[in-house]
């Protein structure tokens, strides 16, 4: 198979959907593998890195696309990109489409085989392919949440450890999943007064078995939530349901009940965003205010730390890649359902439920479509 990989020209994006390893690897089992020029350099790889892994350099994003039997990238791909793709043609990489009804529709027109990193699933029930970028954007978020709260970037003006005398940040975090509960260890570690809430009991159990004291936990209700934003300084949205838009928890109104200057980082964004006033920013610029409350909503995180993303994702992806390279789209998926989790569009039709409850459209069950029928 040839395995092409496009540099990302989504806006501030300088993560890579192939590392110089993963290229190594592909054309050790006997795959090609074409590569955009300059498409690394963001991540810290040279095309050199490629060319010495067995890639071949391509100079336009149009001659990775005509040539590939596979693209894989990182981010969704942006209009552009979907007007490149063609029937039969495999597209691996992040897709998030429920709130995306435009892409939905042109990736399905395209006729490729679609196939989403964030809804693959492993044997825990887990999404193997979206937690290390989870895992790199709870981190990041308290880190930008405590940027956006300095009061030269509209925010309250609050450290998030404090100092002897002066209380620290207090940081409420909605969700106790894997950003929930990276978000929350550093923003512990930052010395703020953190509190998570969830509605999952042995979430909860789970997070104080392991946490301790570090910080506190809560179950999620609109009362308790209503409380706790009353008292926040920084709010961290991470609330995920696999495939499907995120659910509002915010509404505009409740945001009089804030602190002025108060921040809201929301780290669902991909999938629609969690708080009502939510929408996506670039790390060119990242945060807005609505009624006195500052938002940072930048809808690719990751991309900030784009070297440890780009490793991180890659090392995650590639048994994937390689199956798909090895066997074809079709066997791949059907000897592995984790795999088959991930097909969301496949010949013009739709194969992911939630995205189609999401934006009304008629879904073909995955099974049915890698059968052909």
């Amino acid at each position: 198979m040839k395995i092409g990989c496009p540099t990302e020209i989504k806006p501030q994006e300088f993560r890579v959907g192939l590392t110089p390893n993963a290229a190594r690897e592909a054309t050790g089992h006997g795959h090609a593998v074409v590569v955009q020029r300059g498409a690394g350099a963001g991540a810290g790889f040279a095309d050199a890195d490629y060319e010495a892994a067995g890639a071949v350099l391509a100079d336009t994003a149009e001659e990775v696309f005509e040539t590939a039997d596979m693209i894989v990238k990182v981010k969704e791909p942006q209009a552009a990109e979907r007007a490149m793709l063609r029937e039969g043609q495999i597209l691996f990489t992040y897709l998030h489409l429920a709130p995306d009804p435009v892409q939905t529709r042109e990736l399905m027109q395209s006729g490729a085989t679609c196939i989403a990193y964030e809804t693959v699933t492993d044997e825990r029930g887990g999404l193997p392919l979206l937690a290390p970028m989870s895992e790199v954007a709870g981190r990041l978020a308290p880190q930008m949440g405590a940027w956006t709260l300095q009061k030269a970037n509209g925010g309250r003006g609050v450290l998030m450890g404090g100092v002897p005398g002066v209380g620290p940040a207090r940081v409420l975090v909605v969700g106790g999943g894997v950003v929930g509960t990276h978000a929350a260890r550093i923003a512990a570690g930052m010395g703020a007064d953190v509190t998570v809430l969830d509605r999952s009991l042995p979430r909860l159990r789970y997070l104080d078995d392991v946490f301790g004291g570090t910080f506190r936990t809560g179950y999620s209700s609109a009362g308790l939530l209503a409380e706790h934003l009353e008292q926040a300084d920084m709010v961290i949205g991470a609330v995920l349901i696999p495939g499907a838009e995120a659910p509002k928890l915010v509404s505009r109104a409740d945001l009089a009940r804030m602190k002025p200057g108060a921040a809201l980082v929301d780290v669902a964004i991909d999938q629609g965003g969690c708080f009502e006033t939510s929408k996506a920013t670039t790390h060119a610029d990242p945060v807005y205010d609505v009624d006195g409350i500052m938002h940072y909503c930048v809808a690719n995180m990751p991309g900030a730390v784009a070297r440890t993303s780009t490793i991180a994702l890659g090392n995650a992806t590639m048994p994937f890649m390689l199956a798909l390279a090895d066997k074809g789209w079709r066997q791949a998926c059907a000897d592995d359902p984790h795999l088959l989790a991930g097909l969301n569009v496949h010949a013009g039709r739709l194969t992911y439920y939630a995205v189609g409850r999401a934006q009304g459209i008629d879904v073909t069950s995955p099974q049915v479509a890698i059968k052909g029928e």
